[in-house]
């Protein structure tokens, strides 16, 4: 995106300048004032401009994100809310822990290493560990019909990966083989029924801390413009499931609205962030998968309409394979409507 033409005031910054000098996307300042979160003023010409103040308030906007909390719950902090900025530093503090521990657990798994090194142990079959690590895991397999068996590798898988693929591109295929190939992956079909055929329904009523992270869940996307669906819901709970392996979602879309997949996404990537399941997304739209967007922790496979083998493609305009990408995805009321032909007389 083009920088805005300069305040007039020298001590007003543009949107781009603004953005660049926060860390956050102009996308997101224009979030922050529909929800009059913010309300930077304007240049003769119509420009918005990002005052001291506006600054400060944008700022503390943008922590309070970097904590987790919703739109909602950001406009409930900024008025003084002690419950609902406590309520997010107790989840911040345990995602903190967690993460703590698993640092420990490898410093010590590290320290018996060095250990038996020392006393002329050769730790051979630890040592693909160190190479490896669990954060940067990979998968390997033979690719099936409609390919030719050619070897497929995704190494260093990042916490989201997206598969997109024209129809017939063999995505869906791709994505099953994914999740038969990964340690302790999942796969949610279009049917939206877990693993043994348990319904959502079925795993919250079996599973309160489950049900309990769900509505946890579906309150936060709700509070950042959601609509609540069954399509949300069996959704949520395959994501907040305690599964260890990654999961492979079918068209993570399927039946929710642009606001409901705008307000998902959000919430993916703050999950992403904190080290939650690793996730891959089939989608083929322009909300779930906005490519100006995309960031270190988020990855591309396309799948060409040729069947040559699936590539991972760089989000960058120019960058091969980027133009297919951008060519198979739309906008989630195209989508919508071509999935639901009309009925002719």
């Amino acid at each position: 995106m083009q920088d805005l033409p300069a305040p007039a005031h020298p001590q007003c910054l543009s949107a781009s300048e603004a953005a660049r000098s926060l860390g956050v996307s102009i996308k997101a300042l224009r979030l922050y004032e529909s929800h009059g979160l913010l309300t930077p003023g304007r240049t003769v010409a119509g420009y918005r401009a990002y005052g001291v103040e506006d600054m400060a308030r944008a700022a503390d906007v943008a922590a309070l994100r970097a904590l987790g909390l919703s739109l909602a719950q950001v406009a409930k902090a900024l008025t003084g809310d002690r419950d609902t900025l406590g309520l997010a530093l107790a989840t911040q503090e345990s995602a903190l822990n967690d993460q703590m521990h698993d640092l420990v657990r490898k410093l010590d798994k590290l320290r018996q290493l060095q250990a038996d090194l020392a006393a002329g142990a050769m730790p051979a079959d630890a040592l693909p560990q160190l190479l490896h690590p669990a954060s940067a895991i990979s998968v390997a397999f033979d690719l099936p019909w409609p390919w030719g068996g050619e070897r497929f590798e995704l190494r260093h898988i990042r916490p989201l990966t997206y598969l997109v693929g024209s129809l017939g591109s063999g995505k869906t295929r791709l994505a099953e083989c994914l999740a038969a190939a990964l340690p302790g992956g999942g796969f949610l079909g279009l049917d939206r029924v877990g693993q043994g055929g348990a319904t959502a329904a079925d795993l919250l009523k079996a599973d309160p801390v489950l049900a309990m992270r769900v509505d946890r869940a579906c309150t936060w996307l709700v509070d950042e413009g959601a609509n609540q669906s069954d399509a949300l819901t069996s959704l949520m709970v395959a994501v907040e499931s305690d599964g260890r392996g990654a999961l492979v979602v079918d068209m993570v879309e399927q039946g929710l609205d642009q606001a409901t997949q705008e307000a998902l996404i959000i919430y993916l990537r703050m999950r992403a962030k904190d080290g939650g399941r690793r996730l891959f997304l089939m989608t083929r739209s322009s909300s779930i998968l906005d490519l100006s967007a995309v960031g270190p922790d988020e990855a591309i496979i396309l799948c060409p309409p040729n069947h040559s083998p699936p590539s991972r493609v760089a989000p960058y305009p120019g960058s091969p394979g980027y133009e297919a990408v951008a060519s198979c995805l739309a906008s989630p009321d195209v989508r919508a409507r071509v999935a639901h032909r009309p009925v002719v007389a």
